[in-house]
């Protein structure tokens, strides 16, 4: 029987089979019998799942090297954006005095950083370099195994649509971050603020960034994990709709905190729980039209901050509850329970860090958070997804 199995790998059938992108494969294993593998199948499924979780844990990646940029203040020491070009940094004393040239031509270095040397620009060079380095092997992480499952015929016609989006989703990340970049490199001769980049445009990245995690992490999830049999009872079915309005909201607040990074409002009111002497502060609505307070004025933008961040942890809290009462399977108590540590430890991480004047470590730590809590959200809702029929 080997030997006819061995003789069939070799057939020119089966090559032209391959050649053909045939996903049904025929191997005769003896005079009468003959056994089928079909692709994609349970075990490509879980392949697949394997890589999408793999390239949201790179994500993951650049959003916390991102975060750790801003809180650096490093993400405007590269003042131009080459694909291939900038993959090589400065080696010579002449290539990094060229480099440091073309940085002092622009406001941040004119305002803010006119004593520094080079020593210390290279510092924060390498961090930008390292960011824009890693969303490289993102996008590779992305596009190489696509084209080889593609060629194999693990995607099925919807997986096809997911994963072209995704990858599609990864290049409009790179040129998003560049737009942000550029933000802080313009001339404002009628504003005497420090240069920093649009807090919409560091929105909009972050926010695009944290899709494309989601995304790929939910993708990841549900074709690896078994879908639990779950009753379709009214309560299952209230529990799903609060896990994802608690998801919707986690979410949220990961976004408001990309306006709270953008105007430094981390910096005004480094008090809990109240702002100063006040529960609501006087200048909470200072801007006019009122609707810039919301993200413009950065007591506003970290009053909504601290509104959405207790929000969430009260929607968990009572998503913990509610689950209690109900018969789950194990994989989904554990998700829960997990979600609903992470949120206390956030939001104390959230606090601390507010009433320590955003120390870089601890502000890094609380940006990475937000992304952890995001993940058992993510976690939650694909253990209690719907089983297809």
């Amino acid at each position: 029987n080997c030997g006819v199995c061995s003789c069939w790998s070799r057939t020119p059938l089966r090559q032209w089979m391959l050649q053909r992108g045939q996903n049904t494969v025929v191997a005769e294993s003896g005079p009468s019998q003959t056994s089928t593998v079909t692709v994609p199948n349970a075990a490509t499924n879980r392949l697949v799942g394997r890589w999408l979780v793999g390239c949201s844990g790179l994500v993951l990646g650049a959003v916390v090297l991102g975060g750790v940029t801003r809180l650096t203040e490093s993400g405007l020491s590269m003042v131009d954006w080459h694909l291939v070009k900038e993959m090589k940094p400065p080696r010579s004393q002449a290539e990094w005095e060229a480099e440091f040239s073309k940085y002092q031509q622009f406001p941040e270095f004119k305002i803010m950083n006119h004593d520094m040397t080079l020593t210390e620009f290279k510092f924060i060079f390498y961090m930008e370099w390292g960011h824009r380095m890693w969303g490289r092997l993102v996008g590779l992480a992305y596009i190489l195994p696509t084209m080889y499952f593609w060629k194999k015929g693990y995607f099925n016609r919807s997986m096809k649509a997911r994963v072209l989006g995704l990858c599609g989703f990864v290049f409009f990340q790179g040129l998003l971050g560049w737009y942000m970049v550029k933000s802080g490199l313009e001339e404002k001769p009628e504003s005497y603020d420090i240069p920093r980049v649009s807090q919409y445009r560091l929105a909009s990245h972050l926010g695009s960034a944290l899709l494309l995690y989601c995304a790929s992490l939910w993708t990841g999830l549900t074709l690896m994990l078994p879908a639990n049999k779950l009753p379709d009872s009214k309560r299952v079915l209230q529990l799903r709709r609060f896990a994802k309005g608690t998801g919707a909201l986690v979410l949220l607040t990961a976004l408001s905190g990309a306006f709270v990074a953008g105007l430094d409002a981390g910096l005004v009111y480094n008090s809990f729980p109240k702002m100063g002497e006040y529960w609501i502060p006087d200048d909470l609505l200072a801007f006019s039209p009122t609707i810039k307070n919301f993200f413009e004025n950065p007591t506003t933008v970290q009053f909504d901050h601290r509104v959405l961040a207790i929000g969430s942890l009260a929607a968990i809290t009572g998503l913990y509850f509610f689950s209690r009462r109900m018969h789950l399977p194990r994989r989904a108590k554990i998700a829960i329970s997990c979600l609903t540590a992470m949120a206390y430890t956030q939001v104390a991480l959230g606090i601390c860090t507010l009433l320590l004047y955003v120390p870089t470590p601890l502000a890094a730590t609380h940006q990475s958070g937000s992304v952890a809590l995001l993940t058992f959200a993510i976690w939650v809702l694909a253990e209690l997804r719907k089983v297809a029929k």
